[in-house]
């Protein structure tokens, strides 16, 4: 596969400039990325088994739709793997990933100071996954870190979304206190304490999304 071309396709998506529902033309993207449908193809495959498209016969491949309800099932299976996450990474924390975190909430508390949401969302997704990347390494359970990274994206569109109209100071400073309360977590080797930790704050998380999508 064409990880260049996966890499490409997968944005795309995952930040909306292909809106759910849109069909993706096999031969118009092969015809863009200059290969043949075959590689082309092998992209859309990898992109079905993860969820974030779907082939519809005598049609194309479709971006899936965001469905709420799908989501907050989603969401549910989210709260226990994140929680797994944070416990496996508090058993095998080193330095380096303190040092890492801690270099990351300091980008993440210049972001706060910001307060420039146009310029700064991608910025604080990118700090959102550096975080994720550092637990993923810390966990060392590759099974778990693939789950968990699975389930992110599937749901990552719909946390995209609500940043365009979401308390853009209260977002921020929730990613601050996470990262804060993981480190403090992980520097005490804390498993139950760490579980605890990720699973509130991908809770919270998911209420606020809630709240801005349903209104309610």
């Amino acid at each position: 596969m064409n990880e260049q071309i996966y890499t490409v396709v997968k944005d795309r998506i995952l930040f909306l400039e292909y809106a759910p529902g849109q069909i993706l033309n096999e031969n118009v993207l092969a015809k863009e990325f200059g290969v043949s449908r075959t590689p082309m193809r092998d992209v859309l495959n990898r992109l079905e088994w993860e969820k974030l498209a779907r082939v519809i016969a005598r049609t194309g491949t479709m971006v899936t739709e965001i469905k709420f309800q799908h989501m907050m099932n989603i969401y549910r299976a989210r709260f226990e793997i994140e929680g797994l996450a944070g416990n496996l990474a508090a058993e095998h924390i080193t330095e380096k990933h303190l040092e890492q975190l801690d270099a990351v909430k300091k980008k993440c508390e210049a972001i706060l100071q910001n307060n420039d949401r146009e310029n700064d969302k991608k910025k604080l997704v990118e700090i959102d996954n550096a975080q994720r990347e550092i637990i993923y390494d810390a966990v060392r359970n590759p099974v778990v870190a693939e789950l968990s990274q699975g389930l992110y994206e599937q749901t990552f569109r719909l946390w995209f979304i609500t940043l365009d109209n979401c308390d853009w100071p209260l977002e921020v400073q929730s990613l601050v206190d996470e990262l804060t309360a993981c480190h403090d977590a992980f520097s005490k080797n804390d498993p139950k304490m760490a579980f605890q930790i990720k699973k509130q704050f991908i809770i919270d998380h998911f209420e606020r999304i809630k709240t801005k999508f349903l209104g309610a």
